[in-house]
């Protein structure tokens, strides 16, 4: 008897726990991504004689994919990642170095690969590895980081940042800075370390700047940040865009102008606003009251995320969370920041809002992992 209630005691505490909020939460914000993509795309479809439904047909896609992969991957348990994370991170540099060669270029970067169907950053998915990889690396120390240990975590990070930068890919490589230094933070990296990275990197962006390492958009859109009312000629464009975007945020008032509807977006004043620019259409078309919502959906999912990694039972499932949620947080925070004027602009999309293929199957198969070790609480 005593035997039988012991093992019904262990079957409830082992039980299936998957995180059905997060989960559902996950799915509202694709929905409403397909939802955006088309009021935000289709008007100017028609006025250019193009199919209304282009986007959204393939945004509809890429979310039904990623969504799958999510669920996919939930249904795994977290510690078997451990096995693939070694191959995934050597493939993840391959296809760094690869879209130099055979990637497609557009806007001056270089950083996809065309498969006709869908466009693949390899750059996004390489901060999730990463995360992974670091994860893995923690959960086999379980004694605790030594220096060498850390200089190595170092080159890990360092090796993906110089060929993502190299792209170049400036928003992406602020993330992996990010991630990388929050992990090692949980990690128990000793604070006075961190201050002494915090200095070379400081050191190490201004230098950038005096070397002309950073493209010349690249400064303009830092130089564009710090003074937003330059006279400067060639920074006009820039500013006129900062400007189009706030006007188009604030336009929308309490209530928005409606689905479909706002001038702003209609007549194209805001570029990207399908993709990096996506809040825009979002603050014109549904006001204070539906950005305000969509804010909140995001920053439930991001304290979901944060709160699994907290109660995990192991330091690869609380590293892999914590900087998945990092890595989700900044994204929003940047994307949302950059059309207020309050975060210089970079090309993060929103996360699962935006439109492409990659951001929504990356993020969707990051809630997959953080929903696989929800599972094992």
């Amino acid at each position: 008897m005593t035997d039988t209630l012991s093992t019904i005691t262990e079957r409830l505490r082992t039980r299936d726990s998957f995180d059905v909020s997060l989960a559902a939460a996950l799915v509202a914000l694709g929905a409403v991504s397909v939802i955006m993509i088309y009021s935000a795309t289709r008007q100017n479809l028609l006025n250019l004689g193009e199919n209304p439904h282009y986007f959204v047909e393939r945004q509809a896609l890429y979310v039904l994919i990623g969504i799958v992969a999510m669920y996919l991957i939930s249904r795994f348990d977290y510690r078997r990642f451990e096995v693939a994370a070694t191959p995934l991170y050597v493939i993840s540099l391959l296809s760094l170095v690869g879209v130099f060669v055979v990637g497609q270029s557009a806007l001056g970067a270089q950083r996809w690969y065309n498969l006709k169907f869908i466009e693949i950053q390899p750059s996004e998915f390489a901060v999730l590895i990463l995360i992974l990889a670091f994860a893995t690396y923690c959960q086999r120390r379980p004694e605790g980081l030594t220096m060498y240990d850390v200089m190595r975590l170092l080159v890990m990070g360092a090796t993906p940042l110089v060929l993502i930068f190299a792209q170049p890919d400036f928003g992406t490589a602020a993330i992996v800075v990010i991630t990388v230094a929050a992990l090692l933070v949980i990690a128990g990296v000793p604070s006075r370390f961190m201050t002494l990275l915090a200095v070379l990197g400081s050191v190490g962006l201004v230098a950038s700047v005096y070397l002309d390492l950073l493209h010349k958009y690249q400064i303009d859109r830092l130089l564009t940040f710090f003074n937003p009312t330059s006279t400067n000629p060639k920074l006009q464009g820039l500013i006129y865009d900062i400007n189009n975007a706030k006007s188009a945020i604030g336009a929308g008032g309490l209530h928005g102008s409606g689905l479909f509807h706002g001038m702003l977006t209609n007549l194209g004043y805001v570029p990207e606003q399908y993709t990096d620019y996506i809040f825009t259409a979002i603050g014109e078309q549904l006001g204070f009251i539906g950005s305000s919502l969509i804010i909140l959906l995001l920053a439930f999912i991001g304290l979901r995320m944060f709160r699994i990694g907290r109660t995990a039972k192991d330091p690869m499932g609380r590293l892999l969370c914590v900087g998945i949620f990092i890595f989700f947080a900044f994204s929003c925070f940047e994307n949302i920041g950059m059309t207020m004027g309050i975060m210089p602009v970079t090309g993060i999309p929103l996360p699962i809002l935006s439109y492409g293929g990659s951001a929504a199957l990356v993020f969707f198969c990051a809630g997959g992992a953080v929903l696989s070790v929800s599972r094992q609480r």
